[in-house]
Formats: C-alpha cells, sequence, structure tokens
C-alpha cells in the first residue's frame, strides 16, 4: 500500500518553472490524519484570511466551521455534493465560506468574490506552512446550508472545504477514489491563460 508520505511526495507538482515550494507541494487530498485540528492553528489559519487585501477594506469573508462528531458538522455535510459526501468525512473539519454582498455604502460588491478567493488563497498557503491540507468544494447547496446557519440574505454561501493535517491513510476512500489521490496532477499551459498585449481567442478546454 503506498504510505501517506510517498503520496505527498508523488503529489509535488512537476512546475515548468520554479516556484514557492508551498505552492509546489499543495494538493487536495480526499483523506486526511485521523486527529483534531488545533485551535491555535485553526486561529493561525484565521489571522491569514485577516490579514489578506479586500476592496476598500471591506473584509467580505465569512467562514462556518464545524469538528466532527457535531450537529453543525452534519448539517455542512448535507449540504454536500452525493460525490463529496462520499469522502468529506473524512475530514476532522468541514467549514462554509461566504461574502458580504454590499459595499459600504450599500451598492452590490463586484469585487467580493475575488475577495473571498484572495483570503481563502492566503488560508490555503499558511495551512500548507503547517501541513495541513484544504479541500475545495464547489459541490454544495448554497440555498439548504444558508437556511439551515439562518445566514442573512445580505451573504452568500459559496464554497465548502474539507480540512485536516496531511497523511490520511488510502485505504478509506473506494477505489475509484484511490486511483484518483494518486493520478498525474495536469495544468494548463501558460500560454492558455496569460496574454500579452491583447486576448487571444483560445477556448479553456483546449490543451
Amino acid at each position: 500500500m503506498t504510505s501517506p508520505e510517498q503520496i505527498q511526495l508523488e503529489n509535488i507538482a512537476d512546475s515548468d518553472y520554479e516556484i514557492f515550494a508551498l505552492l509546489k507541494q499543495r494538493y487536495s487530498p480526499r483523506t486526511f490524519k485521523d486527529v483534531r485540528v488545533k485551535k491555535q492553528h485553526l486561529n493561525q489559519l484565521f489571522e491569514a484570511v485577516r490579514w489578506s487585501p479586500s476592496s476598500n477594506n471591506i473584509q467580505p469573508w465569512r467562514f462556518i466551521y464545524a469538528e466532527r462528531n457535531s450537529d453543525a458538522y452534519q448539517d455542512i455535510l448535507s449540504c454536500l455534493s452525493d460525490f463529496n459526501k462520499e469522502w468529506a468525512t473524512n475530514a476532522p473539519l468541514l467549514m462554509l465560506t461566504a461574502y458580504y454582498k454590499k459595499t459600504q455604502d450599500d451598492k452590490d460588491n463586484f469585487h467580493a468574490l475575488h475577495d473571498l478567493g484572495l483570503a481563502v488563497g492566503s488560508m490555503t498557503t499558511q495551512a500548507q506552512y503547517m501541513g495541513i491540507a484544504m479541500h475545495q468544494m464547489a459541490g454544495v447547496d448554497h440555498e439548504k446550508a444558508e437556511k439551515l446557519f439562518e445566514v442573512p440574505e445580505d451573504y452568500h454561501i459559496t464554497s465548502a472545504i474539507a480540512l485536516g493535517y496531511y497523511g490520511g491513510e488510502l485505504d478509506k476512500l473506494s477505489p475509484e477514489l484511490q486511483e484518483a489521490e494518486l493520478k498525474e496532477r495536469q495544468r494548463i499551459d501558460q500560454s492558455q491563460f496569460a496574454f500579452m498585449d491583447r486576448w487571444k481567442n483560445i477556448r479553456h478546454d483546449e490543451n
């Protein structure tokens, strides 16, 4: 059986250019070490969020999190897609992300989702530094989550995150997910998304 350490090594990105080691090492596992995430570490993650940039310093991000074996954890789990429910219970902690839709003068905040992404990016890098894995999930029923957690109407639930320390055992996953966990990581080439001088008409699915 492939060890957790071997899986981490095999998932280091084969980047075309040298980048910060934490960015190369980051990946999104579906199994985690079966230990509680320390409160101090959670505080550090949210402190990284706290110092993220945001338009006009509105800081529109919000997070709801819950530990395994709690009612809130089960509520978050119930909002996930069926596919994500297959493995998300491996995470010691589940989280929902949200953002405030308005600006200080009560207009639509066009940049709020961008700012939430920056905040989660800061959290992700801080987590990687501490040996904590974060698996982002788009498969979440935001309407159900907003109702369950009594989210005010000026806020929008955006995504879910499974979070825990790296080092989970592969045999906690189905054979199909084990195969996915060991699959070679791929990314589109820079030429597909970075255009000098003017836009290039390249479809996102072109390789």
